[in-house]
């Protein structure tokens, strides 16, 4: 306990009950110990289909790292978990910051665990540009959601891929779906292309927008609009309910001037309020029609497979790259190409030309 001593204006420690001494070494060096073990791919493998979290986790994490030790193993588990995944339904959720994507994405989990589904939730956080850091609070902001046993929330940074969305998400999915999750929810960053990314790994795009921020005609982007298979109009509580009805009536209009989509669905639009939970069911409800009717016409698997195609291609472009940025050779002619475009010694077409020959040189 410490005390305040007024002559000589410091503080002292009185005499109390001192700490206990650790004695039991032996358990603390065994702890430790297995903390450094590393289950081979084929434990992670079983744990992973008898719905062990943890070792989903595990998994995740190894697929997410860069080290390229990992990169054997967590290919292993992929494929060992592949053949147990492609059993749920995927749906992607979008909208800009503020809209209220984990409020929605929390009361839209709830029901569907009520429902008797298993909801895993991939929030992609975005990554600071200046130090690459993420706060990947979404755990804190989904606090009933994390509680569920059902449900199981996985926050990634979007580090420096396409529009944010997380290197290895759609490996994550696999894992999820052989862990028994039979609905996915990614959730985008909601800003430059990640709609893009996210909307090549889902079966379904939920886009969520709010009224009373302006004129909602400035949010009915051509892009997006068209990918959408579903508007909801969030935050339609309170004061806000007539606005929100105004905006739907709005993005039908608008949604009626597009083209028909390639599945034929036509786009719903509708209101919700995540806090009261009003309208929930109805955003389920229209999902739920849209993979009836899309699994009917066979544009599902159609999709799924055009995915599939889509993923390879970039995962060799991905490798390719990868590959080439871990050539010692192509780290030190790099760093000197770097300073004399920058001195206006070389051009930097003729620099990446220079840097692509001794590329392939060094592999071919």
């Amino acid at each position: 306990m410490s005390n305040f001593n007024k002559q000589s204006g410091s503080i002292s420690e009185k005499t109390g009950i001192s700490p206990p001494e650790i004695t039991n070494i032996s358990a603390i060096n065994q702890i430790k110990s297995k903390r450094r073990q590393q289950p081979t791919s084929q434990e992670l493998i079983k744990d992973i289909l008898e719905g062990n979290r943890t070792s989903l986790s595990r998994a995740i994490t190894l697929i997410e790292s860069t080290n390229p030790d990992h990169f054997e193993k967590a290919g292993e588990v992929i494929q060992g978990c592949l053949a147990h995944a492609n059993k749920s339904v995927r749906i992607g959720i979008t909208g800009v910051p503020g809209v209220g994507k984990s409020t929605f994405i929390e009361a839209f989990g709830k029901h569907l665990t009520q429902l008797g589904k298993k909801v895993a939730v991939l929030a992609v956080d975005p990554s600071s540009s200046l130090s690459h850091g993420s706060i990947l609070g979404d755990k804190t902001r989904m606090e009933e959601l994390v509680k569920d046993e059902n449900a199981f929330i996985r926050p990634s940074a979007s580090g420096e891929t396409l529009g944010g969305v997380a290197r290895k998400t759609r490996e994550t999915i696999i894992l999820c779906e052989a862990a028994g999750f039979d609905t996915i929810i990614i959730e985008t960053v909601g800003v430059g292309q990640s709609e893009t990314a996210v909307h090549s790994m889902v079966d379904f795009f939920l886009l969520l927008k709010i009224s009373g921020a302006g004129d909602e005609l400035q949010g009915i982007k051509r892009g997006i609009m068209e990918m959408a298979d579903a508007i909801v109009i969030n935050k339609a509580d309170g004061d806000n309910i007539k606005k929100a009805n105004q905006a739907k009536l709005e993005f039908n209009r608008a949604l009626h001037l597009f083209p028909p989509k390639k599945s034929n669905w036509q786009p719903k639009v509708t209101t919700c309020s995540s806090l009261t939970k009003d309208g929930i069911p109805e955003v389920w409800s229209t999902i739920s029609d849209y993979f009836e009717m899309t699994k009917e016409t066979g544009f599902f698997q159609e999709k799924r497979n055009e995915q599939n195609h889509f993923w390879m291609m970039e995962t060799i472009n991905e490798q390719l790259k990868q590959n080439f940025y871990n050539q010692p050779e192509i780290i030190s002619l790099l760093e000197e190409s770097k300073k004399a475009v920058q001195n206006n010694e070389i051009s930097s077409f003729a620099a990446a030309s220079e840097l692509l020959k001794l590329y392939f040189k060094k592999r071919f």
